[in-house]
């Protein structure tokens, strides 16, 4: 499998709370009584994806989770995850979400010099 930094650089925290949430999501599929296969064909996915997304796979896309959760009527639960008026530090800094950048650039780099040391075409 393709390994990615993101992946190597993902918090413990992270892989912690992927790992309560795929475990959060078999319950609530053996609770309503769906097998693997049927909600395989729910989400179209496969069921080795429905069992990687029980393990809390960080590989799995954000949508498969996102599919899985609206297949058990859970989907309301994503308009929440990074809605603004939840967030704990814009209103600690006290952030008016209308008057925000709408883009945010890093910092400028230095032009290159050039070292007259390219070749010649």
């Amino acid at each position: 499998m393709k390994r990615t930094r993101s992946l190597a650089g993902l918090p413990l925290s992270v892989r912690e709370a992927l790992i309560k949430l795929g475990g959060d999501l078999s319950i609530a599929r053996r609770r309503r009584r769906i097998s693997v296969q049927a909600m395989a064909e729910r989400t179209f996915t496969s069921r080795a994806t429905i069992g990687r997304v029980e393990r809390g796979d960080p590989r799995v896309s954000m949508a498969v989770y996102a599919s899985v959760l609206f297949a058990l009527g859970l989907a309301d639960h994503l308009v929440e995850l990074a809605d603004p008026s939840l967030d704990e530090l814009a209103g600690d800094l006290d952030l008016d979400v209308d008057r925000l950048p709408r883009r945010i650039r890093g910092p400028k780099r230095p032009a290159t010099v050039a070292t007259g040391n390219s070749p010649r075409r």
